[in-house]
């Protein structure tokens, strides 16, 4: 996430619209956006693994492109149509945490760029994006253990621990997003013989169900999806910035079209303390 924050920002320097802040110029910088960010995750991930970069390949998709280029292998259909729908279910989601920050930086009547670094700098951050990562961590950890999963689990709760990929602000019954993710979860898991991804999950989302009355969310299945994708755990959270990118940039367009600054009040509520003056002397 640092390193996809600072490259962004950068990308500026280098867009032709930089200094254009009209409708048509930002929609522009947009696209450009939306297929730069998913490259940057990419050509990280080969960077530091001392692998070279690979080359975009015009007959693919979007997602086809960034699986393509991040494991350097074209991808199955199914693959390929899995992470389309991931990132079609992670593109928006009304106004979380780091949309308001783009729209907050964008009200000011910045530029698009300052915007989409300020929201990849609210994302990084553990209480909004991060908790996919979590998940797979905790599968990781059943897997390497030979645990059983719902003792597992059952074992977190007794000790007050929170379980990841559960529960939602916005949601009280299930989070339509992970319907589609369980399926793919599963679907990938059977595909690439690896199954026991999906079947850990699985047993997971029915004892925590059962135990708190609590549904998966977005971040429950999608941490098999990716991992059976061939991505890295921590690019979970840069994957989720590939997706949102479409979001974060419509949400600027909008508010840049009729702009109005987005400027909260605040009430204090602090001591009060004695308003007569004291001359310095006296201090």
């Amino acid at each position: 996430m640092d390193v996809l924050r600072t490259a962004v920002s950068a990308l500026a320097f280098y867009d032709a619209d930089e200094k254009n802040n009209d409708h048509d110029a930002n929609v522009r910088k947009a696209i450009r956006l939306t297929s730069q960010i998913a490259m940057i995750v990419a050509a990280y991930d080969r960077i530091r693994k001392d692998k070279p970069l690979v080359e975009a390949d015009r007959s693919l998709s979007h997602s086809g492109n960034f699986l393509l280029q991040l494991t350097g292998s074209k991808p199955s259909a199914t693959a390929e149509r899995a992470l389309d729908i991931a990132l079609i279910l992670h593109a928006d989601h009304e106004l979380n945490a780091s949309t308001f920050a783009a729209r907050v930086t964008a009200a000011t009547l910045s530029d698009m760029h300052s915007a989409i670094t300020s929201a990849i700098g609210a994302l990084k951050g553990p209480l909004h994006g991060g908790a996919n990562e979590a998940v797979f961590r905790i599968l990781e950890t059943i897997d390497r253990e030979k645990a059983d999963p719902v003792e597992y689990v059952r074992n977190l709760l007794a000790q007050k621990k929170k379980v990841p990929g559960f529960g939602h602000r916005v949601y009280h019954t299930e989070d339509p997003r992970a319907t589609h993710l369980r399926v793919m979860s599963r679907d990938l898991g059977r595909s690439s013989g690896q199954p026991q991804w999906y079947e850990m999950s699985e047993k997971i989302e029915q004892f925590v169900k059962a135990e708190k009355k609590l549904n998966a969310n977005v971040d429950f299945y999608s941490a098999s999806t990716y991992h059976l994708l061939g991505i890295d755990e921590d690019l979970f959270t840069p994957v989720f910035a590939v997706s949102r990118i479409s979001g974060w940039a419509a949400h600027v367009i909008e508010q840049l079209d009729d702009n109005r600054l987005i400027r909260p009040r605040a009430e204090y509520l602090g001591p009060t303390y004695p308003n007569h003056y004291v001359a310095i002397g006296k201090r």
